[in-house]
């Protein structure tokens, strides 16, 4: 790889302005970030409280899924600023998501599947904010500046979750959409005033904004987010309605899927002119397997954040707060994990085999959660998660570097652009499929336990709402607890396998050294953003 191609995404920029506009410039970034975490442990830990207000437990996971799902649609003009749209666009999202971030307040129950939909189109946050931080300091500093930017959305994880389930049980779950807007209002306001045209593309060719509009890859973004809500709903059909195999519901949009699924290949392959996922750069080794570990890393992160509330709330029946408050430590070995990966990777420029360590930690933690039962000591229930955190941070710090490490300079924000949106895949399916095998077992469970007259309507209460479990007789209590348990243990196993499938898909990740620590100019830039 040549020099060009190892050098920083900036060597001027941003990083050159006064520390008093860079320090406004991070605390904007940082707000975004911050108001990001809070929202998905918020949502995380508010899932059964949220479903049982609605009395539409079966259709919680979609609150999440149709967030990540929006956003999957509008992806492409969120990431491709740093190439066209830039500054302008940047904005532009900031200002959508202020309109539409904090609508769960105002709705109606039944328009909040919808709303949080709008509010994904503006949900791009942290990647506008790795798009500017990758804009504005050098190769090497970006670990450690990633690192601080895990620390912030370790910090947001940490209080979200605690803060949302106090929410739900005093003043209730909407309230914690409301609390968001100042957040909001504060980015919007730095990121307007402090976000500045990086050199290159200051000294680029322009064009006209109607030619910017023609590479947008709308045909790209519309058949990905199709295939997969095809995909997702034709699941829901099979799992949590019952359908059979056989059901015209199921196969019809699972064939959907897989044709449309097909359509974007072609697409993205021969008529994209900026493609939403650039299918070239997954030829090369690193860039597919650290694109591949992003995706199961992200599938396994939040099966895990939105299942273990549940666990607690519904087969150990305690309040959404008990739940937040064991996913404290979790949040806070984020921090840690942030901090040690991004002072160990611009110290040695090396990553490999910290990577593969940290591999081992999702293994562990997939394994320890598969023996949780009625019995496990508060302990254990409060570290299980503390390797994961540490593993999760390290390689949301890791993939990304190593991305960056393998490509030229004009594919970085393509490249970075493409591992957010392997994210957002796994983080959809996640949600979405482990949601739909856990209503399906549950619901198989409770059908073998719970028979006798009436059976049918107490049935249908308990997969509408965990809140309902509360109400019934001790007996009663009991079946619905242990048949939550049954059906969590069994999606706790299958992380096991989506954990040693993380483990394999990095080992294949390049070690690239990450250029800068040699550089007087780009050291004392450092230590300018750093002070």
């Amino acid at each position: 790889m040549s020099e060009t191609e190892r050098s920083p995404l900036l060597p001027k920029g941003p990083v050159n302005e006064p520390r008093q506009n860079l320090i406004l410039l991070w605390i904007g970034v940082w707000s975004l970030i911050f108001i990001s975490s809070v929202d998905g442990t918020i949502v995380a830990t508010l899932i059964s409280t949220i479903g049982s207000s609605l009395e539409s437990m079966q259709l919680s996971s979609w609150i999440g899924t149709s967030y990540l799902l929006s956003f999957c649609a509008f992806h492409t003009p969120i990431r491709t600023p740093s190439e066209y749209f830039r500054e302008a666009t940047q904005r532009l999202v900031c200002r959508h998501h202020l309109r539409s971030g904090h609508h769960p307040m105002r709705l109606r129950d039944d328009d909040l599947i919808a709303f949080r939909a709008i509010t994904g189109i503006g949900g791009g946050m942290t990647v506008v904010g790795s798009i500017i931080v990758s804009d504005s300091v050098p190769l090497r500093s970006r670990a450690l500046h990633q690192g601080f930017a895990n620390i912030i959305f370790a910090f947001g994880s940490a209080i979200g979750a605690p803060i949302g389930g106090w929410l739900g049980a005093t003043i209730g779950w909407r309230a914690a959409f409301i609390g968001q807007a100042p957040f909001i209002f504060l980015a919007l306001f730095l990121l307007y005033r402090e976000i500045r045209e990086p050199e290159f593309i200051l000294t680029a060719d322009r064009s006209s904004f109607s030619s910017k509009l023609k590479r947008v890859d709308y045909a790209g973004s519309a058949s990905l987010v199709f295939g997969l809500l095809s995909f997702l709903v034709g699941m829901h059909f099979q799992t949590t309605a019952g359908y059979g195999w056989d059901n015209p519901r199921v196969w019809g949009c699972l064939t959907a899927s897989a044709l449309v699924a097909c359509a974007f290949i072609v697409i993205e392959l021969h008529f994209a002119a900026e493609p939403v996922m650039p299918l070239r750069m997954l030829k090369r080794r690193t860039p597919a397997f650290a694109n591949l570990t992003m995706f199961l890393l992200s599938v396994f992160n939040f099966s895990t954040i939105y299942n273990t509330p549940l666990y607690f709330t519904a087969a150990r029946i305690r309040t959404s707060t008990d739940a937040g408050l064991h996913l404290i430590p979790f949040s806070v070995t984020i921090a840690i994990g942030s901090i040690y990966a991004g002072w160990y990777m611009h110290k040695t420029g090396r990553y490999w085999w910290l990577q593969a360590l940290s591999c081992l930690t999702v293994v562990a933690t997939s394994v320890a959660l598969a023996f949780w039962d009625a019995n496990t000591p508060e302990w254990i229930l409060y570290t299980t998660l503390v390797p994961f955190g540490f593993g999760f941070a390290v390689l949301s710090t890791t993939a990304i570097l190593a991305l960056i490490s393998s490509v030229p300079q004009h594919d970085i924000p393509i490249a970075t652009g493409s591992l957010f949106l392997s994210r957002v895949m796994g983080q959809v399916i996640g949600v979405s499929l482990s949601a739909a095998l856990t209503q399906a077992l549950l619901a198989r469970n409770l059908r073998a336990s719970i028979v006798g007259p009436g059976s049918a309507e107490t049935i249908e209460k308990i997969l509408a709402s965990t809140e309902y479990i509360h109400t019934l007789p001790p007996d009663l209590q009991q079946k619905a607890a242990t048949s939550w348990l049954s059906a969590l243990h069994i999606v706790f196993c299958c992380q096991i396998g989506l954990a040693a499938m993380v483990f394999l898909s990095a080992l294949p990740i390049e070690e690239n050294d990450l250029p800068g620590k040699s550089s007087t100019s780009e050291a004392e830039s450092c230590q300018a953003e750093t002070a």
